[in-house]
């Protein structure tokens, strides 16, 4: 920490940004939801952010969703197919908001 003219400059702690699939938007990782492919080429939802493996984010909202699916967005950034089954599970999650906030 720095002094300048006896008042304390704090160091702001940097916020760690990703971008949505589906809006294209640059917003801070607590506020998406990571898709994560392991090392089996499995794919499930990551609700903590913490499952090792290729991550891929989306906004919480429905339609940035819908776009990633139409566009194809997530099997590109994860380099695999995705099943229906994830799909669909995400937006159940979705639907019913138990994707934290």
């Amino acid at each position: 920490m720095a002094k300048d003219r006896g008042v304390m400059l704090l160091k702001r702690k940097r916020v760690p940004l990703r971008m949505c699939l589906g809006c294209r938007e640059m917003k801070p990782k607590k506020e998406l939801i990571r898709i994560v492919r392991n090392k089996e080429n499995e794919v499930s939802v990551d609700l903590v952010g913490k499952k090792p493996g290729r991550g891929a984010y989306i906004c919480k909202a429905e339609a940035c969703f819908e776009k990633a699916r139409k566009s194809k967005g997530l099997e590109r950034a994860l380099e695999t197919p995705i099943s229906e089954e994830i799909y669909e599970l995400l937006k159940r999650q979705l639907e019913a908001g138990d994707v934290p906030q």
